[in-house]
């Protein structure tokens, strides 16, 4: 057993504690897929740490859309899609290692990377930060910092290996600039997939209750 710990991000002391450990395991069982146990348990807590520093009570708490500006999921939640990534990509890549006999990857990488893509949407769903960049884009952008550029953040601060920072801050366009990874090249289409496949499949809302007027709560739920 991991023994708790404190860490520091954004100025914040967080104290990493059993309880909230299990909780977010609760949220995201398949961080018990990974071998290593050391990335197994950075992986726990950066999640621990980037929910408690941003003000979020679990990842269920945020929007569950690809952006804070796109349309949400009509069920489901942030925690379910980045799950669903993960066993997309987890098929894929067994897939092509049963075809192919040279192919190898890193099984632990895909699904820390998976789970950790996402991380720093922390950052661009909260609704103070919406609410704040809506009211004045140029002071600051809007977003200020996509959730790929936060994740980053995120993995570095909190101990995560360089392969997993690469996935999180390249998942998405920002990897059309560089020379993805493997691993971080099966977690790309596995996102992509997920959202196009529930886009055509009439799985995405017609109306978004967390950006329809101002965001409701410091929590991320919609509109009671």
């Amino acid at each position: 057993m991991t023994a708790p710990r404190t860490v520091e991000l954004r100025g914040k002391r967080i104290e990493i504690t059993q309880e909230k450990r299990a909780r977010l395991l609760a949220e995201m069982p398949e961080i018990e897929w990974i071998g290593d146990t050391a990335l197994r348990a950075n992986v726990t807590d950066a999640w621990v740490a980037a929910l408690e520093a941003s003000g979020f009570a679990k990842i269920s708490d945020m929007k569950p859309s690809g952006n804070y500006d796109s349309r949400p999921l009509r069920s489901g939640t942030q925690a379910d899609h980045m799950r669903s990534v993960c066993r997309l990509a987890l098929k894929t890549a067994e897939e092509m290692a049963s075809l192919f006999p040279n192919f190898t990857y890193d099984r632990d990488v895909v699904v820390a990377g998976a789970l950790c893509h996402d991380i720093g949407k922390v950052w661009e769903f909260h609704p103070d930060n919406v609410s704040r960049w809506k009211q004045n884009p140029r002071a600051t952008g809007m977003p200020s910092i996509r959730h790929p550029g936060y994740g980053v953040h995120i993995c570095l601060t909190m101990g995560l290996p360089e392969q997993i920072a690469h996935i999180a801050g390249a998942h998405s366009a920002e990897g059309e600039l560089l020379v993805r990874s493997l691993e971080n090249t099966i977690i790309h289409w596995a996102d992509v997939t997920f959202w196009k496949v529930v886009e055509a499949g009439g799985q995405v809302s017609d109306t978004d209750p967390w950006l329809d007027g101002e965001l409701a709560s410091v929590s991320g739920q919609p509109r009671k």
